[in-house]
């Protein structure tokens, strides 16, 4: 089984070097054949040019810079369409994320496991950020079915062919589980420690955690509608048309049996079946029109969000990277100690 490690960046130059050595030393201890997929997301930093130098020395690790700063979901969506492991395992790259707690993750995977998301214990984000998650967290369940305790961390390992099968756009990496359970995944948990960032500067802040509630309410609707859009939006035109056609049949009643003047005695009522008439039309256009969208997203052609400027990759033996990379580091340790 082979395995790909997808780790995007955004300014995390201090991070980078100690992340690809702990990960390395991790695969090499389980023996595993594994690749290394860095993405730098449009950083301004060093980032890009120590991406650049890993990739360029070790041919296990790929290299991607964006154009500019696209998102953590695009620059995951790069990394997953480059990655080729039947294993392909995300992880934040400021260090918070252990890539010692990886050998959980695959034994999860080898046990018949599509998808494996971590649980963040002992968090130590502040109460401002891990009650608010909390909170998501157990709306975002109870509204996808997934009983998942954590769908905020990147931290997850999934099946190649899950993956495939979901397009990724906004800030949707975090909900893959729950639209992979769509596909009746199976989908389970591991406790992972949760570490403080050791350098740079957090890109999260409490505004993230209000706009995750608009993207519950997309993945409930994704979820019940999302071949059937029709249903939702038909139903409630067709509530407002009868509603408004009802009214209107009480106030025709009126004009022709009564002889009232309905537009002097009952012009606000007139006015609000006219609306609801006409609303209830709308949706049902919209529905209309969901229908055929969900028809198109079937198609097989579909656009990138994402733009990748470079690619970084060597071609060198394993065994001649080695004795670079050893050179290198005694190099480095003989210029410490002279200083």
């Amino acid at each position: 089984m082979r395995f790909s490690i997808v780790v995007p960046f955004h300014n995390e130059e201090g991070n980078i070097t100690e992340l690809y050595q702990r990960t390395t030393s991790v695969l090499e201890s389980l023996a595993a054949d594994y690749e290394l997929i860095l993405v730098d997301d449009g950083s301004s930093d060093q980032t890009q040019v120590m991406i650049k130098n890993i990739s360029l020395l070790d041919p296990r690790v790929t290299g991607l810079r964006l154009r500019r700063n696209f998102g953590q979901t695009a620059a995951l969506s790069a990394g997953f369409d480059r990655a080729s492991g039947d294993v392909i395992i995300a992880m934040d790259g400021d260090l918070q994320h252990r890539p010692e707690d990886i050998p959980r993750f695959i034994e999860k995977i080898s046990q018949g496991f599509d998808i494996v998301s971590g649980w963040r214990q002992n968090r130590r984000d502040g109460f401002l950020r891990t009650f608010p998650s909390r909170i998501a967290n157990n709306l975002m369940a109870r509204a996808s079915g997934v009983p998942l305790h954590d769908f905020g961390t990147t931290f997850k390992a999934y099946r190649r062919e899950v993956l495939q099968r979901i397009p990724l756009y906004g800030q949707m990496h975090r909900f893959i589980p729950a639209l992979a359970s769509i596909e009746g995944a199976l989908i389970t948990e591991v406790p992972i420690d949760d570490v403080p960032r050791a350098s740079g500067r957090s890109h999260y802040g409490l505004s993230r955690t209000f706009r995750v509630l608009f993207d519950i309410l997309t993945i409930r609707f994704l979820l019940r509608y999302f071949s059937r859009p029709l249903h939702f939006f038909g139903g409630i035109g067709l509530v407002m048309i009868t509603t408004g056609l009802a009214l209107a049949g009480g106030l025709l009643v009126e004009k022709l049996f009564y002889r009232e003047d309905i537009f002097l005695e009952h012009g606000v009522l007139l006015l609000f079946c006219v609306v609801t008439f006409l609303g209830g039309m709308q949706f049902l256009g919209l529905g209309f029109l969901g229908d055929l969208f969900a028809r198109l997203y079937y198609a097989p052609e579909q656009r990138s969000i994402y733009n990748v400027a470079r690619v970084y990759r060597t071609e060198l033996p394993r065994e001649e990277v080695r004795e670079k990379i050893s050179g290198s580091n005694e190099q480095r340790a003989a210029g410490g100690s002279g200083s």
